[in-house]
């Protein structure tokens, strides 16, 4: 077990890109990340930690990435995960793929962070300054995908003085189980804890329904 305990005030939790197009089976990107997320259990792992995020009334943060139509014909520099992006119109602002998933996106008093365009949330959003609103020190971040935005956003919130957490199971990457293991020994180099979600909620105190 973690030496760290989560207060749920002050700990928030973010979720990244929980969209159709990489959970949903009809999704542009899902065939990408279907053996990882049935080997590891993401999605089911992801519904258990936003279950008992709210059940302990943490803040939750929502952070989508969406293009418009002018993003996918007028970017100069294209770096090779835009190139991908582009050519197979992910997330297309709008469109049912950029959608949150069913199962895990926001309800009302719940948090989207106004869509993301590059790689950082926190560089490209207003996630830091919403996470400071609401008083979060500790920041608990989940989703996709696991080496790029997720890898990303955990640098950024642990440079800028956040107590950050990573999840072993609430994420995932492209490679099998030998890349997975590899994006967590980077996770526990740049966060100050990398848990599986069991651990966290056990960390994170009691719900409101015990």
């Amino acid at each position: 077990m973690p030496s760290v305990t989560y207060g749920p005030k002050a700990t928030g939790l973010v979720l990244i890109d929980t969209v159709n197009d990489i959970f949903s089976e009809d999704g542009k990107a899902y065939s990408l990340f279907k053996d990882e997320f049935a080997r590891i259990g993401v999605l089911d792992n992801l519904q258990r930690l936003l279950a008992g995020a709210r059940e302990r009334r943490m803040p939750i943060f929502f952070c989508p990435m969406s293009y418009t139509e002018e993003d996918f014909t007028t970017w100069k520099h294209l770096s090779g995960i835009h190139q991908e992006m582009y050519e197979n119109r992910l997330f297309a602002a709008g469109s049912w793929g950029a959608d949150f998933h069913p199962r895990l996106g926001p309800r009302p008093g719940e948090i989207t962070i106004v869509p993301h365009k590059n790689i950082d949330v926190i560089a490209n959003t207003d996630l830091d300054v919403q996470l400071r609103q609401h008083g979060v020190e500790y920041v608990a971040i989940g989703g996709m995908i696991g080496t790029l935005c997720v890898e990303s956003t955990v640098r950024s919130a642990m440079e800028r003085g956040y107590h950050v957490t990573t999840f072993t199971d609430a994420t995932a990457g492209i490679g099998g189980e030998a890349a997975h293991e590899v994006m967590i020994q980077r996770y526990r180099l740049i966060s100050h804890a990398t848990l599986d979600v069991d651990d966290f909620l056990a960390a994170s105190g009691e719900s409101d329904h015990h």
